[in-house]
């Protein structure tokens, strides 16, 4: 894996106070996001302005993505259940995943199509066989498995084209591909590109198809082309499990980190490149 450039901008505090902020999206101009500990989530503009949108009735993981008419979806991660908040802000089940694995879910990517992709498994430790999975729920609510042995299944995101899904496996530490076909179906497996030492969790692509990924051990964000060439990394003083691009350019980076595991305070980053 070589590298082009390791150097960023400064980087800025946006939001504090979090028991322990996942699952960044940009939507609507402002970035959403959940806050595991304290059942929430809330949504930022770039002032640090912020709104408490949803409280839920689970613990962690839940993670969102919205579907192409505008309906949030939440992954209820130990019930094994996506669902979708209505109108009146209530919550009903849009699929059951508890059939496709016996061990929770974790993240989810909604394509442009309106099909979601969930991921979850076992999340085996290194060495162990990789069990994680990837489910597809169709939007009308219909789910299957589209792939499996998964390394420790994390961050997915779909390139702009809708022709192919990116998923972290953090113990495998690499990024894989899949192609989408019309059905929604996954095909094709490739690595996307092998990290080396890097142990990518969240996931998101630029405007040019490169991804970041956030690295918890690592205590970074990282920007690499496909191959695994790095081309940006931004070096954190703590684990970075989370990151995203936003703003009216899409090149504002935004990063979830934990500061200290004696106090559970999570901060949301920013930087513009």
């Amino acid at each position: 894996m070589s590298s082009k450039q390791t150097s960023m901008p400064e980087v800025q505090i946006l939001l504090t106070g979090l028991a322990l902020g996942e699952s960044p999206r940009w939507h609507d101009g402002r970035l959403w996001f959940s806050d595991w500990g304290a059942q929430e989530i809330i949504a930022v503009d770039l002032d640090g302005k912020s709104e408490v949108v949803l409280r839920v009735p689970f613990a962690l993981p839940f993670c969102i993505d919205w579907l192409c008419d505008g309906h949030l979806l939440v992954v209820s991660g130990q019930q094994r259940l996506l669902l979708r908040r209505q109108p009146d802000g209530s919550l009903v089940t849009q699929a059951d995943l508890r059939p496709l694995s016996e061990h929770g879910c974790n993240e989810i990517v909604v394509d442009g199509r309106g099909n979601a992709y969930v991921n979850g498994g076992g999340f085996d430790h290194p060495g162990q066989k990789a069990s994680g999975i990837i489910a597809l729920v169709t939007p009308d609510g219909s789910a299957r498995q589209v792939a499996d042995g998964i390394a420790f299944p994390n961050g997915m995101a779909i390139m702009p084209d809708n022709q192919t899904l990116i998923i972290a496996e953090s113990h495998g530490k690499k990024l894989t591909a899949f192609d989408i076909a019309a059905d929604g179906s996954l095909s094709k497996r490739r690595v996307w590109a092998d990290l080396g030492s890097g142990v990518p969790d969240g996931i998101c692509i630029d405007a040019e198809g490169a991804v970041w990924y956030a690295d918890v051990p690592n205590k970074s964000c990282v920007r690499v082309s496909e191959g695994g060439e790095v081309l940006q990394a931004v070096e954190l003083d703590r684990g970075g499990f989370a990151c995203m691009l936003g703003g009216a350019d899409k090149k504002t980076l935004f990063m979830g980190y934990k500061p200290g595991a004696e106090v559970l305070i999570g901060r949301l980053q920013v930087i513009e490149y």
